[in-house]
């Protein structure tokens, strides 16, 4: 269906994810007619066909389930075209060799390393394949700059933030204990509990947390504490409790994890909020008086179907929510003429800058005893007391995710495992001789590898660079509109924290008498530093590109996620991150979306 007539609402939202449906809500809440420009597919009925695509396809990777599909034909070999598609994404399945090659890899690479990390559009954003995991930030994480010296410090503290992250937290419906999450200052309002009970600790965590007693890294006492989750340990806001599918990523399969499509539901039940899927966002139209006075679309009707309509909404509030990559693509397409030349909210020249992730250090190992891995939620515990400390002077800092899924996440298993004791082989390192095996021997032989393995993720705090940045390619997807071009490397302040992540994991593993088995395969996703290689992966929180500061000159947001430029233009999401902190970023973006929310009813409509 065209909308090709300019139709006027209280607030039009670019991007149905997490900010967008946080925002759309509250303001349906309160009476405001509410327009979402969604560039994927609407919010599907039931989550069946999703469930479907993911059991039926080749490659289990986050983005599998969703649509637009991976691979042409579906269920075929050959990954698809994004110059052929309306609205495409990156895919981890581009992230080997064929990561700048443009007719597999969405994003126009650059380098010199590649950016490792993706996401989803469609309605739900890529929080439809996220973890669970429901972090607050540190309060050091917020003044990096005053404390330690380095990076820089937010226009905003942990105080600002502590009763937002409880709403947040009441939204979502995060399981946790409060007692567990009272470290390195984090404090909780008196009398404050958490929505749900925590999840329960896994037999894999217990036994490292009981191995671990008593070690000390960098000063600090290692201990294990349980994951505050986005998923319910009991049945919460008419969901049902976690039944421990182990497939959180990519996809909840009785959907006892929270994603987007909750809140939008919620949204759209206020009677005041609407969705137009299959509509990308083309350009934002800036008057004389600095307002932006409409947005300009492009809708379609399949993923590869010529545009079947073109128009533009207007409104009193515009809120780009669209993700830390494709908004700042949105902003400097739009160009009005030579009025905004560096593109829309860019006076300050930080449209698109300041990229940034949690590079993923994995380590992996078998334990001397059978810890029982690949059951329950992904992961349900890991170690904090490392995201903090006087270190953070000199190099990055990381927590550790301990993970439920034996070695699935560094080498595929149970299948490579698997596929080495049948065929003779050893791409696992756990069959040596390379001798096939068969029968009663081969199951056993696989217990007991299988029941001992377990891996740790190491996600390492990135240092914002000018350098890593968003701008537009001369490729073009089958709209005809740019695709991202990405500029990515790692800074010796990120790269230390992987040196200090190796020595943690090996200090770790010696007191679990463990066996690692980490291996560095040649990768793209590689770099060497004091003669040691080091692998990484993506942590999937994209961060920065259109930072909030308390100046105008250096960044593009206020504190409440209002462009300094354009009085009536608001950017939301993790893009507003000045620094990416030491925690997962979901529960930090709908905090601000929830915080922002309010700031609009009371500012601007």
């Amino acid at each position: 269906m065209s909308h090709s007539v300019t139709h006027s609402f209280d607030a039009v939202i670019v991007g149905a994810g997490v900010s967008g449906a946080m925002i759309a809500w509250q303001l349906g809440l309160k009476g405001k007619r509410v327009l979402i420009l969604e560039s994927g597919e609407p919010l599907p009925v039931n989550i069946n066909d999703f469930v479907q695509r993911f059991y039926l396809t080749t490659a289990k990777v986050p983005e599998s389930p969703y649509p637009p599909d991976l691979m042409t034909p579906p269920g075929g070999t050959g990954l698809v075209d994004p110059g052929q598609r309306n609205a495409p994404r990156p895919t981890v399945l581009t992230l080997g060799g064929n990561w700048q090659d443009p007719k597999q890899a969405y994003l126009d690479q650059a380098g010199p390393l590649p950016f490792a990390s993706t996401y989803e559009r469609v309605a739900g954003g890529t929080m439809r394949h996220w973890l669970g995991t429901s972090l607050r930030f540190l309060p050091n994480d917020f003044c990096m700059q005053s404390k330690y010296g380095q990076l820089v410090d937010w226009p905003i503290g942990y105080d600002d933030l502590i009763s937002w992250y409880g709403d947040a937290e009441k939204a979502i419906g995060v399981s946790a204990d409060t007692a567990d999450q009272t470290y390195h200052g984090i404090s909780f309002p008196p009398g404050y509990s958490y929505p749900m009970p925590k999840i329960p600790l896994s037999l894999v965590d217990q036994a490292i947390a009981a191995a671990v007693d008593g070690l000390e890294i960098d000063g600090e006492a290692i201990t294990v504490t349980s994951t505050p989750a986005g998923r319910n340990s009991r049945p919460y806001d008419n969901r049902r409790a976690c039944a421990g599918n182990t497939n959180c990523i990519p996809i909840c399969p009785i959907q006892a994890k929270y994603d987007p499509s909750v809140t939008l539901n919620k949204a759209l039940d206020t009677g005041h909020v609407e969705i137009w899927p299959r509509t990308v966002a083309n350009n934002v139209v800036v008057d004389a008086n600095g307002l932006v006075s409409q947005i300009d679309y492009i809708q379609y009707a399949t993923p590869d179907g010529p545009p079947t309509g073109r128009g533009s909404v207007t409104a009193k509030v515009f809120i780009l929510a669209a993700h830390a990559i494709e908004t700042p693509k949105l902003l400097l397409m739009s160009t009005n003429d030579g009025r905004t030349a560096k593109g829309v909210a860019n006076s300050s020249g930080q449209v698109g800058c300041n990229l940034m992730d949690h590079p993923i250090y994995l380590a992996w190992a078998l334990m001397p005893q059978p810890v029982f891995g690949y059951r329950g939620p992904l992961s349900t515990a890991g170690i904090e007391t490392l995201r903090d400390g006087s270190f953070r002077s000199q190099r990055a800092a990381f927590r550790i995710e301990i993970g439920n899924e034996g070695w699935n996440f560094p080498i595929g298993d149970p299948y490579t495992t698997v596929m080495d004791f049948i065929n003779g082989g050893n791409l696992s390192g756990l069959n040596p001789q390379k001798q096939p095996l068969s029968g009663a021997l081969l199951t056993t032989t696989l217990n007991q590898n299988l029941s001992r393995q377990f891996r740790l993720g190491f996600l390492v705090e990135q240092s914002g660079e000018t350098s890593n940045r968003v701008t537009l390619s001369d490729r073009t997807d089958h709209l005809g509109l740019p695709r991202p071009r990405i500029t990515y490397d790692l800074s010796d302040y990120t790269k230390q924290g992987f040196v200090a992540a190796k020595q943690a994991a090996d200090a770790i593993f010696a007191k679990l008498n463990a066996t690692p088995f980490t291996a560095t395969p040649p990768s793209p996703a590689q770099f060497t530093v004091g003669g040691e290689t080091f692998n990484y992966f993506g942590a999937g929180h994209i961060v920065g590109t259109y930072r909030m500061g308390s100046c105008k000159d250096d960044s593009v947001v206020d504190a409440n996620q209002r462009s300094w430029d354009h009085a009536n233009l608001y950017l939301v999401g993790s893009g507003t991150f000045p620094t990416i902190a030491t925690g997962n970023p979901t529960l930090t973006i709908a905090a601000l979306a929830l915080r922002t929310a309010a700031a609009i009813l009371s500012d601007a409509l």
